[in-house]
């Protein structure tokens, strides 16, 4: 199903800690029908900035997912921030696309702006981005293909991380999101619960709970994908493994997360276009 077109591009080690990655994708000579031009993605703390080169999304209404912006926003390039339910789209036609994906507390920290805001949200980064970036981000939609995308982003954001100091570097959402609560435990004084939560949720854009809940279901992504074609495979070893109270709780988040249950998730990875995303990660 997937090719070449669709990739998936890791930051070097000098952007680690601030990009989780760039999702590449390119249907134009695909011809895709209306069912595989769909797109499911999974609730994510991450915050995005993504860029039509060519072609548009339709956001669908659909039951578990995120409900369509009040306005629907076209421009040249547009800023996600975290959300907290999955969505579903469409295609109207052959698209291309680039979308870089940030660690939420580096955007935060390389940009200023205000996460809590933003989640849930997609809207013109223009009218949230400091004047520089907006410039980077026009240069980025006018380069002509993604190799020379791929050298602007390390030139523009390689430099500014490293001016902020040495930071964690990038690893999976577990070993992160503890690594931010010791660092809201030991940056400022006032030590309480509530000072704890508020700091990480200003970094952070969510709760400390709620990347909880993202930690354990990526945990899961990957026993499963670990899991496949082994002998005795189950779903109750896969919650005991992720750190669940149980299969129940895996189900739930599960659902709730990616807007469909684990055995049916892991079913249309396998047969279905709409599901690329998720392909890309495993």
């Amino acid at each position: 199903m997937d090719d070449a077109a669709t990739r998936l591009w890791l930051p070097p080690l000098a952007l680690a800690g601030c990009v989780r990655g760039v999702m590449l994708r390119d249907t134009r000579g695909r011809a895709l029908d209306a069912a595989a031009r769909e797109n499911f993605f999974p609730a994510t703390p991450l915050v995005s900035l993504f860029w039509w080169l060519d072609g548009g999304s339709d956001w669908l209404a659909t039951p578990g997912f995120a409900p369509p912006p009040a306005q629907p926003v076209q421009a040249p390039v547009m800023l996600g921030g975290p959300f907290t339910r999955p969505s579903h789209t469409r295609n109207p036609g052959a698209m291309r696309a680039f979308k870089l994906l940030m660690l939420p507390d580096a955007f935060t920290a390389l940009t200023g702006v205000a996460l809590p805001a933003q989640v849930n949200r997609i809207v013109d980064a223009r009218d949230v981005l400091p004047p520089d970036w907006c410039d980077w981000a026009a240069r980025m939609g006018a380069a002509p293909d993604d190799a020379t995308r791929l050298q602007l982003l390390q030139d523009f954001l390689v430099p500014r991380w490293q001016a902020l100091g040495a930071r964690q570097p990038g690893q999976r959402y577990a070993a992160w999101t503890e690594a931010l609560a010791v660092r809201a435990a030991t940056s400022a004084a006032g030590r309480s619960l509530r000072q704890l939560e508020r700091r990480i949720k200003a970094w952070a854009g969510l709760p400390l709970r709620e990347l909880r809940a993202v930690s354990r279901a990526e945990a899961a992504f990957y026993a499963v994908a670990a899991a496949e074609g082994q002998p005795g495979f189950n779903w109750a070893d896969i919650a005991a493994d992720s750190a669940y109270a149980d299969q129940s709780h895996l189900c739930r988040e599960t659902r709730r997360l990616t807007g469909f249950s684990p055995e049916e998730l892991r079913r249309r990875i396998h047969t279905e276009e709409a599901f690329w995303a998720y392909r890309l990660w495993r």
